[in-house]
């Protein structure tokens, strides 16, 4: 796994690099300069955006990173290339027209409830335009295994963009409506950027032609809206349901929660940036055992390293939450049921990469769309009971259902197995390491308790986790730092 680990290790430490500045935003600015009704909006309209990226994609994020490996000369990868530019456009146009024919109708079911989001609901499809091509540019730098200058696009490049509009705000410099359209505009940058960055990896010669297999992409791509559209959906319904039962502030509650809760897939998210094309890769060259080998180390490797994030977070959520505005408490339930489904997605590594570039993969098809449906009727029955907590109960349920379905289908169709004896060793250290320290605190301030605890935690669960080889990787990165610490002393 040398170019995996080289370039995850830098995804890690650029994505890792971003949620900070996220964190900050999230956590201190959003809450102090923004607002709960502004920083409710932001969440809304972002969501909506995710949502509405997929379609507007039309797969070709993944199309592009699938059929690549297909095409030998030099003509045939610039001839596909062209079309996965312009495909998008076959729903960007029809889904554009159709928004804003039916704005009024649509936003209705959202402003009725909160009168203040509608002066900022059409920027939805405009923010998710922006985010579809730029994921179009991000997959053409990953074919070409230049993930990481993309990865710090991608994570860092928004959140500097928004952290200098909030400040603009607390100085009084714009207003905090202008903020909200300021961040729409930090998407745009975005996307200039990462187009730019791509051509300089490798200048498109465009070339229309229709590809010979334009049945297989179409129909590849149609799953992807779909299957990418379950994915976005089981991440940011939620947050598009909410203030259709409740008031648009409480949005930046659940917003605050859910930052704290993601972090815990951000090393998932830095090593699916080279994984992903390097499974495509396997199964097209039809290399089950490196396949397998993939599989299991990448899960393993996310396990040891989620697995210690999602700790840091449980063991210290209660002083997390007193460095926030009094009034965002009540999301520390939102943090634990999030969290939760978020480690289940990294434990099993790799999967999602494998089941896109499935011969299987429409049906899998199948149970997302049964899942999304199970979400929204569950958000449904749990929003007006419980609020935001009944959205993350909801949240969980079809979450590990959906991830459960999609275990099962890579084991028995593909013979791939992402868990080993080590993987039950690992549970256990976190059961153990979570039983330890959850109901024990130092007698200090916030930030001290957060720093002594969460060294206290790293060295235990440091130490079990080398001395047990749970995974080699992890181990053979930790003698390497011992061997420098060595040869500098």
């Amino acid at each position: 796994m040398g170019i995996v680990q080289s370039q995850s290790i830098k995804n890690t430490i650029i994505t890792f690099f971003g949620f900070g500045i996220g964190a900050i935003n999230a956590l201190f600015l959003y809450t102090n300069f923004l607002g709960k009704l502004h920083y409710g909006i932001v969440a809304t309209l972002l969501s909506g955006a995710n949502i509405m990226m997929p379609l507007m994609a039309f797969g070709v994020q993944n199309t592009l990173i699938r059929f690549f490996s297909h095409y030998k000369t030099e003509k045939e990868k610039e001839e596909f290339l062209t079309f996965m530019l312009v495909m998008p456009l076959a729903f960007i146009i029809p889904l554009t027209l159709g928004f804003y024919l039916f704005y009024d109708p649509i936003s209705s079911v959202w402003v009725t409830e909160n009168p203040s989001l509608k002066p900022f609901f059409w920027l939805i499809p405009v923010v998710g335009l922006f985010m579809a091509y730029f994921e179009v540019f991000y997959a053409w730098v990953k074919i070409h295994m230049k993930s990481v200058v993309g990865n710090l696009i991608s994570e860092v490049l928004v959140r500097v963009i928004v952290m200098v509009l909030l400040f603009a705000v607390h100085f009084n410099w714009i207003e905090k409506a202008t903020c909200v359209y300021g961040i729409a505009v930090a998407y745009f940058a975005q996307v200039v950027v990462m187009k730019v960055y791509a051509i300089s990896v490798k200048m498109p010669v465009l070339r229309f032609v229709i590809p010979e297999n334009l049945k297989d992409i179409v129909q590849y791509s149609l799953f992807i809206i779909v299957s990418g559209g379950v994915a976005v959906m089981l991440v940011d319904f939620d947050k598009i349901m909410i203030p259709h039962y409740l008031d648009i502030g409480q949005n930046a509650l659940y917003a605050v929660a859910i930052f704290i809760s993601t972090v815990i897939v951000v090393p998932s998210r830095a090593m699916t940036q080279i994984v992903a094309p390097i499974t495509a890769k396997l199964m097209v060259e039809g290399k089950h055992d490196e396949l397998n080998d993939l599989y299991k180390k990448s899960a393993i490797n996310l396990q040891v390293i989620g697995g210690f994030i999602m700790l840091l977070i449980f063991l210290n959520i209660k002083e997390m939450y007193h460095l926030i505005p009094k009034d965002y408490s009540g999301g520390i339930w939102v943090v634990f049921m999030i969290g939760l489904s978020k480690f289940y997605d990294v434990l099993l590594g790799n999967n999602n990469s494998i089941i896109v570039n499935t011969k299987h993969y429409r049906t899998v098809l199948l149970f997302g769309v049964f899942t999304v449906l199970l979400m929204i009727g569950l958000n449904m029955i749990f929003i007006p009971l419980y609020g935001i907590e009944g959205s993350a109960f909801a949240t969980l349920i079809t979450v590990m259902i959906y991830n459960t379905i999609k275990l099962f289908y890579v084991v028995k169709k593909m013979n791939l197995y992402p868990f080993t004896n080590k993987t039950l060793f690992s549970l256990g250290i976190l059961v153990a390491c979570f039983g330890l320290f959850y109901f024990w605190d130092f007698p200090f301030h916030t930030f001290i308790n957060i720093f002594l605890k969460s060294i206290v935690i790293t060295i235990f669960y440091g130490y079990l986790n080398y001395k047990l080889q749970i995974s080699e990787e992890v181990n053979k990165v930790v003698n390497t730092i011992l061997k420098k610490i060595t040869i500098s002393k």
